[in-house]
């Protein structure tokens, strides 16, 4: 698949590190899905869709720094959407994200809100500065917030605020963010495994299957063909949650 040129005609600054870019493209995505961003003469990286017509950015290494550097009006190559999204089941739902990882969840939500689902969502941050998206998920149903300093909501990570909330009164259960919290999630859940979605953030060279930096142990799911959505029962008994591969391909 060849990239498609993406003219950014609106940057949202979300907080200090985090930044959502809005294309002149409606990229049609079933939210969950990601597109392989190509920041020319620097490199092409995966993003999770936060809009329609947009993603959302942590500035977290080169390539990141260098979208940051663009201003409206630029460009960037955009291959996708890919990979396998979200399937929206049942009536009443709950999302759980970590920080950056309530970018997908947000548009998910909406879809959701729009088929007159019941929405309930969690997210946990750092801090009170790290919180996006507050209004978004307000508007589409019940919001419990935590941070790791107590600095807005409940005190702790986001698995603290399932203290709140029951996860058996859910058809369906959404989880997007850090691995070792997704993990902790799904181990707080047993027996529901199969009601449990998590999008899964990996390294990708590819984007389409073939170099296998992204595969899960020992199943070999590749987290950019067969996800970036995979079902909980489908991660139990893998490395999630305890390590995966960068560049090099050596476990971190």
């Amino acid at each position: 698949m060849r990239p498609k040129n993406a003219r950014i005609v609106e940057i949202v600054h979300e907080t200090a590190s985090v930044r959502t870019l809005r294309f002149d493209l409606d990229l049609d995505p079933v939210p969950g899905q990601y597109l392989m961003v190509w920041v020319r003469e620097v490199d092409e990286v995966p993003m999770s869709i936060s809009y329609r017509n947009g993603i959302t950015v942590q500035l977290v290494g080169e390539a990141t720094r260098a979208i940051f550097d663009l201003e409206v009006g630029d460009s960037l190559g955009l291959r996708g959407p890919l990979g396998n999204g979200f399937v929206l089941s049942g009536d009443r739902i709950l999302l759980v994200g970590g920080g950056v990882g309530a970018a997908p969840l947000a548009l998910l939500g909406e879809a959701a809100s729009e088929r007159g689902m019941e929405v309930s969502t969690l997210l946990g941050f750092r801090c009170c500065n790290d919180l996006i998206f507050r209004e978004r998920f307000e508007r589409i149903g019940d919001l419990v917030i935590t941070t790791d300093d107590g600095s807005e909501g409940i005190c702790g990570r986001a698995s603290a605020g399932l203290e709140r909330l029951n996860p058996r009164d859910y058809d369906q259960i959404y989880l997007c963010g850090p691995e070792p919290m997704m993990a902790d999630v799904i181990g707080r859940c047993r027996g529901m495994e199969t009601k449990i979605q998590a999008s899964i953030d990996r390294y990708f060279k590819c984007g389409m299957g073939i170099c296998g930096s992204c595969a899960i142990d020992p199943t070999g799911i590749r987290v950019c063909v067969e996800g970036p959505v995979i079902r909980g029962d489908q991660l139990a008994g893998t490395e999630f949650g305890r390590y995966r591969r960068g560049p090099n391909g050596l476990k971190k």
